[in-house]
């Protein structure tokens, strides 16, 4: 784990007080983008013939890695994705409120360090790639051809985080993290076509239903150190929402503290993590916080019936204090068959592979932090982010084995299937 880095001296006072006002959600009504968005249009499509790649969000770094999507995982070119920060730091820097929340995300989900890329996915036409910006409370889409911004979208509150894109293609939903606000928007213009409230905390978006319907999990306060079982009760409003994805009304509440009793584990946190659902979506499989494994519900029965518990590395330490913004373990990737999960076992320093079926896991593949998990190109294997040593890993779903590792940019997250023009090699800007 890298070590941390205080934050300039000056504005340390100011953003200690803001720290514990990350958890209190901002009374924001959803912002339209900003004036230079409103003129944004629809991208312009991407030259005939795309190529799939995988884009991994560097966060610390500002920067988003596009890599072959499957075999090596050779990398093909790098975007940075904070292109305005000049403008953007400005604009914090005149405004006390925004530099307070800037310092104290830095301060705590931070690690001590800026957040600049939690999520991103391409256009349809290949030729942008939207990102959420978590130090920045926005969402922006960039040119990959020339890596100028087309559009800039402020969330409400102070802080992006998750998105989701629709089976189309043509939105993305994004949680705002301080407000209790997931904002739809559209991806070509950056215009919001909607929005709706959900618990504290707004974290993991998922469309659903063939892009009808959205779920939104809200984790709750995840960055003070009262993290025994006992202080449960301050880590605010978590619960599973699902909406109507054209009208944005609610469909459906889903309190998992209520299920995780009748199942017997009230000792679990109700703080739902990353998801992955079956190809039917009839199963939901659902990391907690503070647990080194996974969940499953049922969707149409709307209750828990099985459990899998990981592993725990012997050299990771059991103060729940020390575990990243709550986390045991953080990601999770289904195969496309259905048969196969994938986990990163992110504080536990491992990811594997587990059979569906059975629960049974496979090896234990060696990862430094892991964060994410997603599938290939071809869907032979998951692929997890190792934020502990700055590379991206591939493990055959079929055997459980690593097939590759590559080096990325500093504390890779998310990463995500894409799409970019067939010769496309990085923005123009960055060969010149």
């Amino acid at each position: 784990m890298k070590t941390a880095l205080p934050p300039p001296l000056a504005g340390v006072a100011v953003a200690l007080a803001v720290t514990a006002a990350l958890s209190a959600p901002a009374s924001a009504a959803p912002v339209s983008p900003a004036p230079a968005a409103a003129a944004a249009t629809t991208a312009v499509p991407a030259p005939t013939g795309l190529r799939e790649v995988l884009f991994v969000g560097n966060n610390w770094d500002g920067t988003a890695d596009v890599l072959e999507p499957s075999g090596s995982l050779t990398r093909i070119g790098r975007i940075n994705v904070i292109p305005d920060k000049d403008q953007r730091m400005l604009e914090i820097h005149l405004n006390p409120v925004k530099l307070a929340y800037f310092l104290g995300i830095r301060m705590s989900v931070g690690e001590g360090h800026d957040q600049f890329v939690d999520d991103m996915y391409s256009t349809p036409d290949g030729s942008a790639v939207v990102v959420s910006r978590p130090s920045f409370a926005d969402v922006v889409s960039i040119d990959v051809a020339t890596g100028t911004l087309n559009w800039r979208f402020p969330v409400s509150g102070y802080r992006s985080d998750h998105m989701a894109v629709s089976p189309d293609g043509t939105r993305v939903a994004v949680s705002a993290s301080t407000s209790g606000t997931v904002h739809v928007l559209d991806i070509g213009t950056g215009r919001q076509t909607g929005s709706f409230a959900t618990g504290d905390k707004p974290h993991e978006n998922v469309f659903t239903d063939g892009g009808k319907r959205i779920w939104n999990s809200a984790i709750g306060e995840v960055n003070t150190a009262l993290d025994d079982p006992f202080w449960d009760f301050t880590k605010g409003d978590r619960k599973l929402t699902v909406v109507d994805a054209e009208t944005y009304r609610t469909v459906k509440v889903i309190d998992m503290r209520q299920r995780l009793d009748t199942f017997g584990r009230k000792d679990l946190s109700d703080a739902v993590r990353p998801v992955a659902f079956t190809p039917d979506e009839s199963k939901l499989y659902f990391q907690v916080s503070f647990f080194n494994g996974f969940l499953e519900y049922d969707v149409a029965a709307d209750r828990i019936t099985r459990e899998k518990t990981l592993p725990k590395n012997p050299a990771t330490s059991e103060d729940r204090t020390t575990w990243v913004n709550d986390s045991r373990h953080h990601g999770i990737s289904m195969s496309p068959a259905g048969d196969k999960i994938c986990v990163a076992g992110t504080m536990d320093d491992y990811a594997t592979v587990v059979d569906r079926d059975t629960l049974e896991e496979g090896p234990l593949i060696t990862a430094s932090k892991p964060y994410w998990a997603t599938v290939s190109g071809d869907g032979r294997s998951c692929v997890v982010s190792e934020s502990g040593s700055d590379s991206v890993t591939a493990i055959d779903f079929a055997t459980g084995r690593k097939v590759a590792s590559v080096p990325v940019g500093d504390h890779p997250q998310r990463v995500r299937l894409g799409r970019v023009a067939a010769d496309w090699t990085g923005p123009s800007a960055a060969r010149k």
